[in-house]
């Protein structure tokens, strides 16, 4: 039974040793991104005004989403074509719209974008502001206590719950 044990034992080092040795084989050396590193800078400073389309919230240069790449893929082929780089953010602006900058212009259908946070907050202190006068106005106009009703609510604080000693 021994034999058996040690056998298999056997048999799973050497396929695990096998795998390992045909994903060492598999892998490659590191390519760098670009042959020429300014091109690269450039696809870096584009690709950081550009949102990703996929994640919203990321720049292309950050997403590791598959379009990020594909936009990234499609921004080197241009730079080595010989596109300038506002020329490479204006065919992104007319493939898929103001919204993939990142920083999207002030313009009549993105002004809600810009104000709509002013706007919010301007509604806010209003809203406050009246909140805050309307409780004012029923302050000044409840009256105090008389002496009796100070002396009788004095007196239920003081005096022992009911509900207590009935339980």
């Amino acid at each position: 039974m021994t034999h058996r044990l040690a056998f298999i034992r056997l048999l799973a080092t050497f396929g695990l040793g096998l795998a390992l040795a045909c994903q060492l084989s598999l892998a490659g050396e590191a390519r760098p991104l670009a042959d020429d590193p300014v091109a690269e800078k450039r696809l870096q400073a584009i690709s950081a005004e550009l949102r990703c389309l996929v994640c919203q919230n990321e720049t292309i240069a950050g997403s590791n989403a598959d379009l990020a790449k594909d936009l990234r893929r499609e921004i080197r082929a241009m730079i080595q074509a010989g596109h300038s780089d506002q020329q490479i953010v204006d065919f992104m602006v007319a493939r898929y719209g103001d919204f993939v900058l990142y920083r999207p212009p002030v313009k009549r259908t993105t002004l809600l974008l810009w104000a709509g946070p002013l706007l919010f907050l301007g509604i806010g202190l209003i809203a406050l502001y009246l909140y805050l006068r309307r409780r004012n106005r029923v302050l000044q106009a409840s009256q105090p206590l008389s002496a009796e009703e100070a002396q009788q609510a004095e007196a239920l604080l003081r005096a022992p719950d009911n509900r207590q000693e009935s339980a």
